[in-house]
């Protein structure tokens, strides 16, 4: 047996002696060609295998793993081969054991597609051992065909080129938009102040901490000290694998999470609204933490104290992600931040005596940290954990309003609805990691039932992807080797991106802490703010209090009936009538159902009559959701000239009062509708079906002020509302809503 095993182990191993043939020199290259190739994809994958490590020794650990690997599998190959004679052992067990080495290293990180990473390997097992098998052979001067392996070299040479090539580029934009926005008068006109720019105030740093962070020395060496929390029975997933990586890495158990953050403050006397701002999930290695800076020192020097919340102990790491169920402790530690800045306001002896307004709070989070916030706002209203009522709470914070980056919206099992509280999200159309605007969903279940002024508003960033909000988690939203793939191409630059961030969530902390109306406007319409943005294609959804809604087509399946009760629906000469639940990209529902109108004919017209008509005031505006729907579901004539999706949709909006009297406008007058956004997320075709359609209906807010309408002071009250398809000869309309506004 033992000789047995000698005699494989020199089969599998390349050819040695001063006197080899051409074609055993060959191999011998090609050996180390594969050789090399096989250390080099294992220690890739060791290098982007984050554990805290130094990437170097990780990358070195599996480089050897891979060194043993490549003999086991080639010893394990040559054992297969005993059945197989058509090939030699040593060129079967060399093929087959570098094979084995590519599967290896994509279970430990190359997560690709297997049609990418089987033609991978083709490819670089081709280029390595034909270079490295020709180069020998002229290296050692025993090749009687010198041009043909002159022309193997250059050949493998190029193959490996051209395919790295395709994936070393940005990538391209494959559907451009060319769209101008219809101009409306700048806020700045009116002297408002841009919310994006530094303020008054100069501001002071420092972090708090409980001081015995092993991991980041800001965390060690804090200015206020703070006490740990139990919250094991918050996250009773902590266990197992992920608990025992966890605590040999930060040195603590979920018995003691620590309450992190980094402020940024006015340096000034005075109380201040407080806002947190937490992250989402990432690799808990990579600190995701001081990625809000650019939040922070704005928001400081504009009179907020700002947060950014550490939580990076409970994201996924290589031993495992909490896949959601961590989410009720991203809510809760929230909470338990703005109970340690209660105390030290309520401390008179403590340097933060009364800086905090507990009663005039925002709240704000990035992607899983999105979804955080309903669940925040939710437990600070209750008095036990709802998955454990042995769990304790005491907390009512006066929470005025919440703010969405990119956020989930599944990792929580609970679905969870907002009433009377401010509301905002922002997302960006070339978000990979959150295909999908979730945030509007939010947005859907956010709902207002006094009288008391509140709004909610979400904004679509075409070109924005979801890592730039965060300036540490950057332009790929995932990590290499995978990351390699994502079509950056297209994408605005992180700073343009951010400064739509500081503008937006700027405004909304005006708007809501410092009560400012005056930015509203900027919710409803981003075009009154084209001298304070980057030119960027921007959609607003937008809905307050004050708002009155008569049609949602929530209430029924009925196509002729409106919400509002004896209401009356209609169309004419349209080609689609339907009402359906709207879906995102991937199927999943947007949580809204609407109505598609589709027509080949200028003769066209929807419309809604009331029951009893509504007086104009105290009402100031129309209000509309609306979007565009899927061309493509138009039937016309082969010869009709009307065929193709027209550039601009538009169409007349008719007003009818109960004596007759009519007044109008055009959609585009006010703001033009904006095209179909159509995103392609990887670079190559076979990597982009995992994200569903290369479009959705992307809905946005219209608010037409009666005083765009012509000849509206005529009229006495409103009793018809009518769309009039005469600009736009053939269209598909998606219409979400249809309201007034004060």
């Amino acid at each position: 047996m033992l000789s047995f095993f000698k005699r494989l182990v020199g089969v599998i191993n390349p050819p040695k002696g001063k006197e080899l043939t051409e074609n055993q020199l060959f191999w011998k290259g090609a050996f180390y060609g594969l050789l090399a190739l096989s250390l080099l994809v294992t220690f890739m994958s060791g290098w982007f295998f984050r554990t805290g490590i130094s990437p170097i020794l990780v990358g070195t650990g599996a480089l050897l793993i891979g060194l043993i690997g490549f003999w086991i599998f080639r010893f394990i190959a040559s054992l297969i081969h005993i059945t197989i004679n058509s090939l030699p052992t040593f060129v079967f067990s060399l093929v087959l054991g570098t094979i084995a080495i590519f599967s290896l290293a994509k279970e430990m990180r190359f997560g690709w597609p297997s049609v990418i990473y089987d033609s991978s390997i083709a490819i670089a097992m081709l280029s390595f051992g034909l270079f490295a098998g020709s180069l020998l052979v002229l290296v050692k001067k025993k090749s009687s065909m010198k041009l043909f392996h002159v022309v193997t070299i250059f050949g493998a040479v190029a193959m490996a080129v051209l395919s790295i090539q395709s994936i070393s580029n940005p990538g391209d934009d494959p559907y451009p938009i060319n769209f101008e926005q219809t101009a409306a008068p700048l806020l700045s006109a009116s002297g408002i102040e841009n919310p994006g720019i530094k303020g008054d105030y100069n501001i002071e740093f420092f972090t708090y901490g409980n001081g015995t962070d092993i991991r980041r020395d800001e965390y060690k060496d804090v200015k206020y000290k703070t006490e740990t929390v139990n919250a094991s029975k918050i996250i009773p997933e902590w266990k197992g694998k992920k608990a025992k990586w966890r605590k040999r890495f930060w040195g603590f158990t979920n018995e003691n999470f620590p309450i992190n953050g980094r402020v940024w403050m006015p340096k000034t006397e005075g109380t201040f609204p407080l806002i947190l701002i937490v992250h989402g999930n990432h690799g808990m290695e990579h600190f995701s933490d001081p990625g809000y800076e650019y939040l922070g020192e704005l928001l400081a020097s504009r009179g907020f104290i700002t947060v950014s919340v550490d939580e990076n102990f409970i994201n996924g790491t290589w031993s495992g992600d909490f896949r959601g169920k961590e989410m009720p402790a991203r809510g809760w530690l929230l909470l338990k931040h703005l109970e340690q800045w209660k105390n030290w306001s309520a401390d008179n002896g403590h340097p933060l005596f009364q800086k905090a307004d507990l009663n005039n709070v925002m709240l704000m989070g990035h992607s899983r940290g999105g979804e955080a916030m309903p669940i925040a706002l939710s437990y600070n209203e209750l008095s036990h954990f709802p998955d454990d009522a042995s769990v304790k709470f005491e907390f009512n914070f006066g929470i005025k309003g919440v703010a969405a980056i990119a956020p989930t919206d599944a990792r929580y099992f609970r679905r969870l609805n907002l009433k009377d509280i401010n509301y905002f999200s922002i997302q960006g159309s070339y978000d990979s990691d959150e295909a999908s605007f979730f945030g509007l969903r939010q947005y859907q279940r956010t709902s207002f039932t006094d009288t008391a002024m509140n709004f909610k508003a979400g904004l679509y960033v075409h070109l924005a992807n979801h890592g730039q909000f965060n300036s540490i988690w950057g332009r790929r939203d995932g990590g290499p080797p995978y990351g390699w793939f994502l079509n950056t191409g297209p994408m605005m630059t992180g700073e343009d991106q951010r400064q739509i961030a500081k503008v937006y969530l700027g405004a909304y902390a005006e708007a809501i802490l410092h009560k400012n109306d005056a930015y509203l406007p900027l919710f409803q319409n981003a075009a009154v703010a084209k001298d304070w943005l980057p030119d960027a294609l921007l959609l607003n959804n937008y809905k307050d209090s004050k708002s009155e809604a008569l049609i949602t087509f929530d209430e029924d399946i009925d196509l002729t009936t409106g919400t509002v009760k004896g209401s009356q629906i209609s169309a004419k000469k349209v080609q689609v009538w339907k009402e359906e639940p709207l879906k995102f990209r991937d199927g999943d529902l947007q949580g809204t159902t609407s109505a598609v109108i589709g027509w080949t004919s200028n003769e066209a017209s929807y419309s809604v009559e009331l029951d009893s008509a509504i007086g104009t005031a105290p009402f100031s505006a129309l209000r509309l959701s609306l979007a565009r729907g899927d061309h493509s579901t138009l039937k016309f004539d082969a010869d009709e000239e009307n065929s193709k999706e027209p550039e601009e949709l538009n169409f007349t909006i008719r007003l009818t009062d109960s004596e007759g009297k009519t007044s109008e406008t055009t959609i585009s007058q006010v703001k033009k509708i904006s095209p179909r956004i159509s995103v392609k997320y990887m670079k190559l075709d076979e990597m982009n079906g995992r994200f569903g359609n290369k479009w959705e209906a992307t809905l946005e807010t219209f608010v037409l002020p009666w005083g765009t309408f012509s000849y509206s002071e005529n009229l006495k009250d409103i009793q018809k509302i009518e769309f009039v398809f005469n600009k736009t000869e053939s269209g598909v309309l998606i219409v979400d809503e249809i309201g007034f506004q004060q």
